[in-house]
């Protein structure tokens, strides 16, 4: 039965069962509840509560349950000096392998990767010149990891700069504007032709939980000059009803024009909003959109 269907007073019993789920899950994360043991808690049968949970949260129960068990994991890695194997144990996992799939699963990096957070590593940051004004690069030996677009009324540098920094927190930042050249060549070619990852040599190092991977993997599938919506995004990730979810990873793209957010559109047909402003998204569409192949039609 559809939500707009249901009488008030059902739809309110859900909730109420929906919360008490939520509940029972924060309470009882370390002891992993199975389905079964959750929906006997709400007096509702696993196949009924599966589907009403996954609807009114928006996720699967084991879904949440893995979420609340990652952050879990995360807090006792940043404040604790406890091992891999005991912070497993603790978050109620039977050893570090299933420790390592579950980071592996929802951040996209081992758990000892997240330990490190960037640890060792030196990124390169430079401000440069582009066919739609002046930009920030960040990159690595492995490619580039943050751009951005800088305001032309005020200097936002400090604040974009802040955001990489804060995805790459132990990472060694240093001004080389000569090194951040090559990358910015690559992506405007004689300061008229924008490409993509996929059309140069440069690749994209990203931090981000797999969900949010996985948006940004289908943003590089949107051809050049082309448009798509949220709900196509979410289709093309297997996931159709997660269209807040898919617009929220979007916004957090740390790689702009390489990851091409500025591609996504309402399902109105409206171009919507863009982190660097509404008139730069139209001059790139544009811009893409003219540098595509000119095909002639027969007849």
């Amino acid at each position: 039965m559809k939500d707009q269907e249901k009488k008030p007073q059902q739809m309110t019993n859900d909730y109420i069962r929906i919360e008490k789920a939520i509940e029972y899950l924060r309470e009882n994360m370390r002891s992993q509840p199975t389905l079964a043991e959750v929906s006997k808690h709400v007096h509702i049968s696993e196949f009924h509560f599966q589907r009403m949970f996954s609807r009114w949260a928006g996720i699967s129960p084991k879904r949440y349950l893995e979420y609340l068990t990652i952050s879990f994991a995360k807090e006792l890695l940043a404040t604790s000096d406890e091992s891999l194997l005991s912070t497993a144990f603790s978050s109620g996992l039977s050893g570090t392998s299933r420790l390592h799939d579950l980071f592996v699963a929802i951040d996209a990096m081992s758990p000892g990767e997240h330990q490190r957070r960037g640890k060792d590593l030196t990124l390169r940051y430079g401000c440069h010149d582009s066919p739609f004004g002046r930009c920030l690069i960040c990159t690595s030996e492995r490619g580039v990891c943050g751009f951005a677009f800088l305001d032309r009324y005020a200097t936002l540098q400090a604040d974009e700069l802040a955001r990489f920094q804060k995805l790459w927190p132990e990472a060694k930042f240093v001004e080389d504007t000569a090194a951040t050249a090559g990358f910015i060549a690559k992506m405007f070619v004689r300061g008229k032709a924008v490409k993509t990852s996929k059309d140069t040599a440069l690749n994209c190092v990203v931090r981000g939980t797999n969900f949010q991977v996985k948006v940004w993997e289908a943003l590089l599938n949107i051809p050049k000059g082309s448009v798509a919506t949220y709900s196509r995004i979410a289709n093309a990730i297997g996931a159709p009803k997660a269209h807040r979810a898919v617009a929220n990873a979007v916004g957090a793209n740390p790689i702009a024009l390489l990851i091409p957010c500025h591609r996504v559109i309402r399902q109105t047909g409206a171009l919507g909003g863009y982190r660097y402003g509404i008139a730069r998204k139209h001059a790139m569409l544009a811009w893409e959109h003219l540098a595509r192949p000119y095909v002639r039609r027969a007849g």
